[in-house]
């Protein structure tokens, strides 16, 4: 397989859904413009959903930007086993549909206490890099996750910044971003920005996600990490009230942000498909609300 160069992994960053986020070009006030976008990750409401069917359902959500879920199973069936000729499939049918594959989200995580776990979950990551840059996508999800009583925070954060490391150079061989989610009681924000200071690979950025021990204090929180966000985020089912996104979409307008918001959905709903499309209802609202300020 022909390795990307350094310059080539960064031309396709910025071609590919936007690259990595354009911090702080927007203008405020009454020129403001948002450059977001509605996306879509096969989480619950998807998880039914083979290649074909997510194409189209998205199609129809317009949900222009999806991410696949792996490592589970799903009706997609991108996975690390898919041989080489599946793969060329998978992406070809995504080229040849207006929907983009943003990337993969996997549950490798790097807070293990057993060396041969994190040494595991380091080669699992660069399988996911490869199957990922094979599928034709450009980002891969991680995981922090959680602190051990048994293991000092400082020490938890040492090993996940190294781990990062380590994988970063592995996505830039492949072309691919390391997204790391704000997931599990290791990831708040405050704690990934600790995380990301030791981090040197510049293809390692955060990936929000809605979680709720930054809720109350979100705006200082973002600014921590404003400048080292993906071009992607998760956010869970708006009309719950549990998370500021309001605050978060104008911060995130404010900031010249022009990345994907994928919806990823878990509550029992009749119809996930029109579930889907009343969410990007409800996300053109709050994203016009932001505007409108």
């Amino acid at each position: 397989m022909k390795r990307m160069t350094r310059r080539g992994f960064v031309s396709r960053g910025l071609q590919a859904g936007g690259g990595l986020a354009a911090l702080g070009s927007a203008a405020v006030g009454a020129s403001r413009v948002s450059k977001m976008r509605f996306g879509f990750t096969s989480y619950q409401w998807g998880k039914g959903w083979d290649v074909p069917t997510t194409i189209a359902n998205c199609t129809k959500a317009k949900a222009f930007g999806v991410e696949l879920r792996t490592q589970e199973n799903y009706a997609a069936g991108v996975e690390i086993t898919l041989s080489e000729a599946q793969r060329r499939e998978v992406r070809k049918r995504f080229e040849d549909s207006p929907v983009k594959l943003v990337g993969l989200a996997c549950s490798v995580r790097y807070d293990w206490i057993d060396p041969a776990k994190l040494k595991e979950a380091i080669e699992s990551t660069r399988a996911h890099l490869k199957l990922s840059h094979d599928v034709g996508g450009w980002g891969l999800r991680v995981f922090v996750n959680d602190w051990h009583k048994e293991v000092p925070h400082e020490k938890t954060i040492e090993q996940v910044t190294r781990a990062l490391n380590t994988v970063g150079k592995i996505g830039s061989e492949y072309g691919q971003t390391i997204r790391l989610e704000n997931h599990g009681s290791a990831g708040d924000l405050v704690t990934v920005r600790k995380i990301m200071d030791g981090v040197t690979r510049k293809n390692v950025r955060i990936k929000l996600n809605g979680h709720p021990a930054d809720a109350g204090d979100f705006a200082r929180r973002f600014s921590l990490v404003k400048d080292i966000l993906d071009d992607t985020l998760h956010f869970h089912e708006l009309g719950r009230g549990d998370f500021p996104y309001q605050l978060q979409s104008d911060l995130l307008i404010d900031a010249g942000w022009n990345g994907w918001w994928l919806l990823e959905a878990s509550s029992k709903v009749p119809d996930n498909l029109q579930a889907t499309i009343e969410q990007h209802r409800l996300w053109d609202a709050m994203v016009a609300k932001s505007l409108n300020r």
